[in-house]
């Protein structure tokens, strides 16, 4: 299956009001760095739909990140739900975002409830990985 690219007017895919091109897609483009742990969490979610592996690898903590990340490109992302932020502000240094993200494999659609864990990696936000994961 061919992923079709995120226009840039497009509605972004984390789930924000904002057009592709002002919310994940300046983090895709490398023009900005998150915030906050939840808006990495969001541009983490749209660089899986997009299939940008190599944005997915930038935003993974040198600790944890894997060599490589092979997407599977029969998997189709169709949202993403928000359940809870602890911490990962401005002025964090941690934080956890807990969401459930639905997505097609096989014909058959699936879901994934994660607690993920990020940390600040010189200065920037990272993803350091995952608490609990269904």
């Amino acid at each position: 299956m061919f992923r079709a690219p995120i226009a840039p007017s497009d509605p972004c895919p984390c789930g924000s009001s904002a057009a592709y091109r002002d919310c994940c897609g300046r983090l895709h483009a490398s023009l900005a760095e998150a915030a906050t742990a939840e808006e990495l969490m969001r541009s983490r979610y749209s660089a899986f739909v997009a299939g940008d592996s190599a944005y997915l690898l930038h935003s993974w903590s040198s600790e944890t990140r894997p060599r490589s990340l092979e997407l599977d490109p029969e998997q189709q992302w169709e949202g993403l739900e928000l359940i809870r932020v602890v911490k990962g502000g401005p002025d964090d240094a941690a934080g956890k975002v807990e969401f459930r993200a639905r997505f097609r494999a096989g014909g058959t659609v699936q879901d994934q409830h994660e607690v993920s864990t990020f940390v600040r990696e010189d200065g920037r936000w990272v993803y350091r990985g995952a608490l609990a994961h269904r």
